[in-house]
């Protein structure tokens, strides 16, 4: 459904994407996975036509993304990072408008809309622009989705959304695949990778893993210990500054570190720490997560 071969893109002389290919099957979920400027962003608006690559090709659904624009965007839905709908139209007139530019009507699609609009629907006659954050949300998704396109790209759709919501729009996007729907979909939030049924690491403009959420997190070869104290900032310095830990990152309410030495064990760590000052010591090994991958594949590179 979506191809995309030795794509780079340059502005000036930051390199915004690096050689990057990767394909997208039918009723997949795809997830572009990595911080604010990797280049998701770019790649989403060379995909959907609305930016020409420095170099390498792009096609959806078998069509170049540059010689068959026009019909691409007859048949992919795009949802952009930034609210981008006409605020100063109502909820109902916003879904008109995109209904009409496709040639359908919201009766015609409504039931692949009709989990999540059901839940702005009671607020059709309110302009766009005094929605709530997560409103606004939803009725992006129902607009890209109004014409059942074949291809769904959903740049950030969570960033700035509630919990709860956050919820019901992947619950959405789970159904939207089982009608065959093809969905990329870009975060920065390194727990929604466990969403998708593959994802891409990127960094820095270049795709550091392809592969499913499990097999990338399998993959991870090295000791992962979890470790705690009473003075966390003081903990990351020192953990730090030991011979054999090879990497050390702050991680919610524990610091994650990496082990360089096998004969190295929690008793000479617990041991360094107690001489340095620090109490109610918790050293436990841990399994790694996506975002435990990704800090280690973007170290490598």
């Amino acid at each position: 459904m979506v191809t995309a071969e030795n794509i780079s893109k340059k502005y000036g002389k930051v390199q915004a994407l690096d050689d990057v290919s990767f394909n997208v099957d039918k009723g997949e979920i795809f997830g572009l996975i990595g911080p604010d400027g990797s280049g998701k962003t770019s790649l989403f608006r060379i995909l959907t036509t609305l930016l020409i690559a420095d170099t390498g090709t792009a096609r959806i659904n078998g069509l170049d993304v540059v010689k068959d624009f026009k019909e691409i965007r007859k048949r992919i839905g795009y949802m952009p990072g930034r609210f981008s709908l006409y605020q100063d139209l109502t909820v109902k007139e916003n879904l008109e408008v995109f209904a009409t530019i496709f040639n359908t009507t919201i009766e015609e699609n409504y039931y692949l809309i009709k989990d999540i609009y059901s839940q702005i629907e009671p607020f059709k006659d309110r302009k766009a622009g005094a929605l709530s954050g997560g409103m606004k949300q939803k009725l992006a998704l129902s607009c890209a989705l109004i014409h059942k396109p074949t291809v769904l790209f959903l740049d950030e759709p969570t960033t700035g959304v509630d919990p709860v919501s956050r919820k019901e729009l992947w619950a959405m996007l789970k159904k939207l695949k089982q009608e065959g729907i093809s969905i990329v979909v870009s975060t920065a939030y390194m727990d929604e990778a466990d969403l998708c049924d593959r994802v891409a690491l990127i960094s820095k403009g270049k795709f550091m893993k392809v592969d499913s959420p499990e097999n990338i997190v399998n993959q991870y070869g090295k000791i992962l210990w979890s470790v705690r104290s009473n003075n966390m900032s003081k903990l990351l310095n020192d953990l730090r500054k030991h011979e054999n830990i090879g990497t050390c990152f702050a991680f919610g309410d524990s610091h994650h570190i990496t082990i360089k030495n096998y004969e190295f064990n929690a008793e000479n760590l617990n041991q360094y720490l107690i001489n340095l000052g620090h109490q109610d010591i918790e050293i436990k090994k841990i399994n790694a997560g996506i975002e435990d991958c990704f800090m280690d594949l973007a170290g490598n590179n």
